[in-house]
């Protein structure tokens, strides 16, 4: 199969930032078959390959000088069940909002409080997304991928893909080969909301429901993001810039003690999530800008892309928030998205 290479194409529009930057060969790959005659094309001329989901959580700084791949497999099936969950198997390329919505009108839910993230379904395992309680690991199963290396086809469960906050193998060298064709949810038929966070718990009582069904928190989960949140296609962005940073329980309470109305989260483990964009305001950074760069001024997590930002604009603007917060919590924060280019901050 001849893969239908396009040359030097404009990836802004594949980006939901949308800073300037080209790849000098790009490939939309919609089936296992395409995937592997795309990544023979460029082995055959020595091309590096960046493997491009959603386009939601990357920042370019530079062009990229090989093949950027980007797997747009879809399919959406009930594959199994056991007496507690539904077995449910998306194609990588299925945009994960939508995902999420057709759960749901199935008579599935369980991935509710991850409504509205941006990007696609292979993506998510990557990041192990999460907002509100809830991330992908508590709701995986397996997936499919392909090992570009070897050509192998492999079955991951959840052991094997080694989760993390906003981590997984696939972060790290032994997983960095392998391309997500699938993902299988494990659904439950028990089901129970997930109401812990405060802003979602306030949208519910503003609509006055005590006793949420898995679509109120849809609902719930759409509107406060939609509040708090800039919508890409309208200001370029890639949601949290920041990861939250996690600290034990000494450093938490001396923070505390320097800082009474810190906002954090207890851990299981013992030690307590810190609100990044908490300390990113107190740092004086919401709704401020450097250079054509942005603090969005309802979410100080999140940077912006108003207009005429350049990667390197947005790189800048994290770097200076991460000296100031350091400066003055002791704390380093850790950028969540991939930066592709020679000004990569992490």
């Amino acid at each position: 199969m001849s893969p239908a290479i396009q040359t030097d194409v404009d990836l802004a529009p594949l980006t939901t930032l949308g800073v300037p930057a080209r790849a000098a060969h790009y490939c939309a790959a919609g089936s296992e078959d395409e995937i592997r005659a795309a990544l023979d094309w460029a082995h055959s001329r020595d091309l590096p390959v960046l493997v491009l989901g959603g386009g939601s959580n990357m920042v370019f700084v530079d062009d990229y000088a090989g093949l950027v791949l980007q797997p747009l497999l879809r399919g959406r099936a009930l594959v199994g069940e056991s007496d507690s969950h539904y077995l449910v198997r998306v194609g990588a390329g299925e945009r994960w909002h939508d995902a999420v919505e057709w759960t749901l009108a199935q008579g599935w839910p369980g991935l509710e409080n991850l409504a509205l993230i941006p990007g696609n379904v292979g993506a998510a395992p990557i990041q192990n997304i999460g907002a509100y309680g809830l991330e992908l690991t508590d709701r995986f199963h397996s997936l499919e991928a392909l090992n570009r290396r070897t050509g192998e086809r492999v079955t991951l469960d959840r052991a094997a893909c080694r989760f993390g906050y906003r981590d997984s193998v696939f972060k790290h060298p032994d997983g960095r080969d392998l391309i997500v064709l699938s993902v299988c949810f494990a659904l439950p038929k028990v089901w129970l909301p997930m109401t812990g966070y405060r802003d979602i718990t306030e949208e519910l009582a503003a609509r006055h429901i005590d006793t949420p069904a898995p679509r109120d928190i849809f609902d719930a989960v759409i509107a406060v993001r939609q509040r708090k949140l800039p919508d890409p296609a309208v200001v370029g962005n890639v949601g949290s810039f920041f990861k939250n940073p996690v600290v034990d329980a000494a450093t938490h309470a001396q923070l505390q003690a320097g800082h009474p109305k810190l906002v954090s989260h207890p851990q299981t483990d013992g030690r307590f999530k810190l609100a990044a964009g908490w300390l990113i305001d107190q740092a004086g950074w919401k709704g401020k800008a450097l250079g054509a760069a942005r603090v969005h001024p309802a979410q100080a997590l999140v940077l912006t892309n108003p207009g005429g930002a350049r990667g390197a604009d947005i790189m800048a603007l994290a770097q200076a928030i991460r000296r100031d917060v350091q400066a003055q919590f002791g704390v380093a924060l850790e950028p969540e998205p991939i930066v592709v280019g020679a000004l990569d901050e992490q």
